[in-house]
């Protein structure tokens, strides 16, 4: 069964909408900063700290990963309704393994933190990057 994880842009937040092609950049930015943390370490960090590859589908992001425990996820991002802040949808389908989900915590926590937005994890619980 497919789990989800949102992160909810709110008034408090950077910004109030976002795109697939933002999401995109911070995508590339996150994978950017954990490679330099390998560098550091003298460690090819690379492909161990986030293993997958991104491709822009029609009105998703997939990110596909080669590495052994490690399968896709799913980005998703659009308005709640016309009135509404925008949200991203970070999911996880049936036949994603062990290592996807850990990394998908990372990631959304990662872009909640960016945004300053409220991030709802996989198992319901929230989280807020915003001041309030």
């Amino acid at each position: 069964m497919a789990s989800h994880a949102f992160i909810h842009l709110v008034e408090g937040s950077a910004q109030q909408t976002i795109s697939l092609q933002q999401v995109e950049e911070l995508f590339l930015y996150y994978k950017e900063i954990t490679g330099k943390t390998g560098e550091q370490l003298q460690f090819d960090y690379d492909q161990s700290a986030f293993p997958y590859e991104c491709t822009q589908e029609e009105g998703y992001l997939s990110l596909t990963s080669e590495e052994r425990g490690y399968a896709k996820m799913y980005i998703g991002a659009g308005p709640v309704n016309e009135e509404a802040f925008s949200f991203l949808q970070i999911t996880l389908p049936a036949d994603s393994k062990y290592g996807d989900r850990n990394k998908a915590n990372e990631f959304s926590k990662f872009l909640a933190k960016k945004l300053k937005g409220e991030l709802t994890l996989f198992n319901g619980r929230k989280m807020y990057y915003y001041k309030r």
